[in-house]
């Protein structure tokens, strides 16, 4: 298979369609069932994509369907070419790829190169002997001398990243469950088995992939321990006391990314975008994305993980990413499936309807690729999920935390009286919450002031103002509450104003721009912005 050092960079590829796109984000298991089951589907998928083309978007984002025991719910993947069959076939996926190519989407598609599940073909030979064809695929290690693990490692969901296994007598790496073992990337073989199943969902005609846990594919091969943090904030699990400088972000990492880039370049224009968390994520996004032989993008945890919503944060997340070429392109999302959903962290009190509308608005206005979160566009809050209906095995382990990740999960409300919402015909895997009901699709299509058809007014604002797709981003002041930039220069510029505080603030139009679109604003001309308030405004002509 070509290396990246054997394939020449091109300077620009043809097309670049994902610069400054809006992706929808699909968690199959709460988007739609389509027989019965109470779990999402991907016939399911197919019969509402005409509901995310309505919104306006460029492509969609599918969570994990692979076959899989379901202990991380698709993230431990047990064998990347295959569909489990609680999602549907092979035959399905084709089907929803051939009608959201006809609708104009785009569809990318998750990869998981960190680690797979337990259950993958790859591990059960890896784990019979150290002498197999694949015993060298997974992190493997002998006990210190009093028996314990190799190292001081932690796992993301809690515990010790070792376990015993006692075939090889040996431990091996997980850093996250224990059903999910990491693979050694630093071998070469499984880097060329990475690339086949890369290639074979680009056969199938995918446009690109987004890359879960990338900082985490290689690892200290000398096994060192890694340094106490010994930060003040309030720290729930083992892996917050150490600064994780062994078990990931090892400096061999962008080498891979590059024959990734280099597979993908080869198919046309396909786009690679990067999950990346952790201390020094933001120095690792713009690593993994430098020059044109990486990948095309990154997003890390700004947003997720923040507890306040200010102008502060949008500055300071949007100078990480200077315009210069060749740096990578930034993508952004206030919410997803890892983390609860943004109207329930940042309204704080605040009306939650006029603060989704406000929020939809600024996230199409940020310099870059955005993802929308299924269920952002109808402004649904974190869902109510009781503790003995939990599913995800962080927020059970880490219960009584108070926002846990299933309740951005929950079933997307389809037809507030229906059964379930119209999400399924049987008990879904999550239950639905009521609060989501009344904010279920059917209502909001039909009332024009809803966040639903404000979602749709905003993209298609993204659509017709290449200023906000590609345009330049630069603050205007620094006011603690009232968030001013301005995207674009010239005539096609935009600007674009946002009360993210709790009060009305002075604020005026300036002279020589024309408001092309406000959200919970009486008088986009007045004198004062109304708390959740935002005006964008074009220059006069």
């Amino acid at each position: 298979m070509e290396t990246a050092s054997e394939a020449p960079v091109e300077s620009r590829e043809a097309a670049q369609w994902w610069r400054g796109a809006v992706i929808y984000q699909i968690y199959p298991r709460s988007f739609a069932d389509s027989n019965a089951d109470g779990i999402g589907d991907l016939p399911g998928i197919t019969a509402r994509l005409d509901h995310i083309a309505s919104l306006g978007v460029d492509a969609v984002w599918i969570s994990p369907f692979f076959t899989s025991p379901m202990k991380d719910f698709g993230y431990d993947v047990a064998d990347y070419c295959g569909v489990d069959p609680i999602f549907g076939t092979l035959e399905d996926f084709d089907a929803l790829l051939e009608t959201a190519h006809r609708l104009g989407l785009k569809v990318i598609i998750d990869q998981v190169y960190s680690h797979t599940s337990d259950q993958h073909a790859w591990f059960r030979e890896s784990r019979e002997s150290r002498d197999n064809a694949k015993a060298d695929w997974y992190v493997w290690a002998d006990p210190k001398p009093d028996g314990s693990p190799p190292s001081n490692w932690q796992s993301v969901f809690g515990g010790p990243a070792w376990t015993w296994d006692s075939r090889r007598e040996q431990y091996y790496l997980h850093n996250f469950l224990s059903s999910q073992p990491d693979l050694n990337v630093h071998n070469r073989e499984v880097q060329d088995a990475l690339l086949d199943t890369m290639a074979f969902w680009l056969d199938r005609g995918v446009d690109g992939f987004r890359l879960d846990a990338v900082n985490f594919m290689m690892h200290d091969p000398e096994l060192r321990d890694n340094p106490v943090n010994p930060s003040p904030k309030k720290r729930t699990r083992p892996f917050d006391f150490q600064h994780h400088t062994r078990n990931q972000s090892h400096p061999d990492i962008p080498r891979v990314l590059e024959r990734l880039r280099t597979l993908a370049r080869s198919y046309g224009d396909r786009f690679l975008v990067a999950e990346v968390g952790g201390e020094t994520a933001l120095e690792e996004m713009k690593l993994y994305t430098e020059t044109e032989a990486r990948l095309h993008s990154a997003y890390g945890f700004f947003y997720l993980y923040a507890a306040d919503l200010t102008p502060d944060l949008v500055r300071r997340c949007a100078a990480e990413w200077d315009s210069v070429e060749g740096d990578g392109w930034p993508a952004w999302t206030f919410s997803n499936h890892d983390a609860p959903r943004a109207v329930s962290r940042w309204a704080k009190g605040r009306d939650r309807k006029a603060f989704a509308d406000m929020l939809l608005l600024l996230l199409v206005s940020l310099r870059g690729s955005v993802f929308v979160y299924q269920g952002e566009e109808l402004g649904l809050p974190q869902a109510e999920v009781p503790f003995e209906r939990l599913q995800d095995p962080e927020a059970i382990t880490n219960w009584p935390q108070t926002l846990g990740r299933d309740g951005a999960r929950t079933p997307l409300p389809w037809t507030a009286d229906a059964p379930h919402a119209g999400f399924s015909a049987v008990e879904p895997w999550l239950p639905v919450d009521p609060a989501h009901r009344v904010l279920a699709v059917d209502r909001q299509d039909a009332d024009p002031d809803s966040t639903l058809n404000h979602a749709r007014r905003w993209l298609r604002l993204r659509q017709d103002h290449p200023a906000l797709r590609e345009g330049e981003l630069v603050f205007i002041g620094e006011d603690a509450d009232i968030l001013v930039f301005r995207r674009g220069e010239g005539r096609e510029a935009v600007l674009c104003a946002f009360n993210l505080g709790f009060e009305e603030k002075p604020w005026r139009l300036p002279d020589g721009w024309v408001p092309v679109a406000h959200v919970n604003v009486a008088d986009p001309a007045g004198d004062s912005l109304p708390a959740m308030g935002a005006v964008l405004a074009r220059r006069r002509r």
